[in-house]
């Protein structure tokens, strides 16, 4: 009977113990009130309630997660979350691994108050001239953990441009904190810096470069008028500006197209150096009239120019030698009746029966061409020859080699 007894009230205890281990399981609670901790400062939760240590503490923000042991201090669980979540900010979740309890919650890390740097970026670092191009100013003040300062913080973005200086102030959002900047009418160089909680950046640059340039004139400058294949006519243009009268970038393209008299087309260039290009092109040895005009291309274009230059030699003699194996062209004379100077072109082509043998050119030395006729090339026998120079061109029908 005692034995009864005995094994009753063992079993009575027991199951008042399971009960008090199950309450005391449900009362765990967190102590730690404070919800908002500052970047790099220590965070410990406090759960209070129970004292078993292999509960452990499920952490994780937006760089990663983590399972934390507790120590047990004061017969409550004090669980330190690791410095590589309490250093950056945002919003970290944690939740208590313990079957009989759902404990969960979240806290949040903010940035340190005063900012230890700032990242500052500029671009593109040259823009066009006109208020409608634009580079962008991104600021982004960071602590000492390199974390973006809180939202709504303020930056002052300082400018300077010809003789004007000017001060904004912007604030962070998302981050960072952003102006664009649109370029002013005028070319220029323009200077930039920004300064938050009396922290500096350094000093940026952007070029502020002439737009596009307007259309403009051309003009020409030679030494004559005659078509001599020698002297050399200049072509210019008026200084090239932009819409808002900026003169237009150094190396900017010109090009000149001039028709002749055929409807051929023959082209020169240049680069502009303060605002002028200029081209040069070799007289015509011949008479001849030029329609000149220049292009920017697929932006600009010049007026229409005419250039007209007069015949420089009205004849020249042609002498041959004995056996017309050698030929001699002039004198060559210009419009002084001086000798052409020399380079003018003579051109020689030989026929027989129709049919060209061949075809030879040679430039006047001292006034004078000659032609040499191999006669292991050309057999004897008859063969016209034509001649041109200066336009004009003279035939010899039927002139025997011999």
């Amino acid at each position: 009977m005692k034995k009864l007894t005995y094994i009753l009230y063992f079993l009575v205890f027991a199951s008042s113990a399971n009960e008090l281990s199950a309450a005391t399981s449900d009362v765990i609670q967190l102590e730690t009130t404070q919800q908002e901790f500052t970047a790099g400062e220590t965070v410990v939760l406090i759960f209070s309630g129970t004292q078993d240590a292999s509960i452990q503490l499920y952490c994780a923000n937006s760089y990663g997660t983590t399972l934390i042991s507790p120590t047990i201090k004061n017969e409550q669980l004090h669980y330190r979350i690791p410095t590589q979540i309490c250093a950056k900010t945002g919003v970290v979740n944690w939740k208590l691994l313990d079957k009989a309890n759902t404990l969960s919650g979240t806290f949040n890390i903010r940035s340190q108050t005063t900012p230890v740097s700032m990242e500052t970026y500029v671009g593109p670092p040259s823009i066009e001239a006109g208020e409608r191009d634009y580079t962008m100013l991104v600021v982004i003040p960071t602590d000492a953990l390199d974390n973006p300062v809180k939202e709504h913080t303020e930056v002052a973005v300082k400018r300077q441009f010809l003789t004007n200086e000017q001060q904004e102030t912007i604030q962070t959002k998302n981050l960072i904190a952003y102006q664009r900047i649109y370029a002013p009418s005028k070319s220029g160089r323009m200077l930039l810096a920004t300064e938050c909680m009396e922290l500096n950046s350094k000093e940026y640059t952007v070029n502020v470069m002439p737009a596009i340039a307007s259309d403009f004139e051309i003009f020409a400058k030679s030494p004559h008028k005659y078509a001599d294949g020698n002297q050399i006519t200049t072509l210019t243009t008026s200084v090239l500006r932009d819409e808002n009268n900026n003169i237009v970038s150094d190396g900017s393209y010109v090009e000149f197209l001039i028709t002749n008299t055929d409807g051929n087309l023959l082209k020169t260039a240049g680069m502009t150096i303060d605002g002028v290009a200029t081209a040069k092109m070799i007289h015509p040895d011949h008479a001849e009239t030029w329609t000149v005009k220049a292009y920017v291309a697929g932006i600009s274009e010049s007026n229409t120019i005419s250039l007209t230059y007069a015949q420089v030699i009205e004849d020249f003699t042609v002498k041959f030698s004995e056996n017309n194996r050698n030929i001699t062209i002039g004198p060559l004379q210009s419009f002084m009746k001086q000798l052409i100077p020399d380079g003018l072109q003579v051109k020689l082509k030989i026929s027989q029966n129709g049919k060209t043998i061949e075809t030879d050119i040679k430039e006047s030395r001292d006034g004078f061409v000659n032609f040499e006729l191999n006669s292991n090339i050309f057999s004897n026998g008859n063969y016209d020859i034509d001649i041109t120079t200066a336009g004009i061109t003279k035939t010899f029908k039927a002139r025997k080699l011999w």
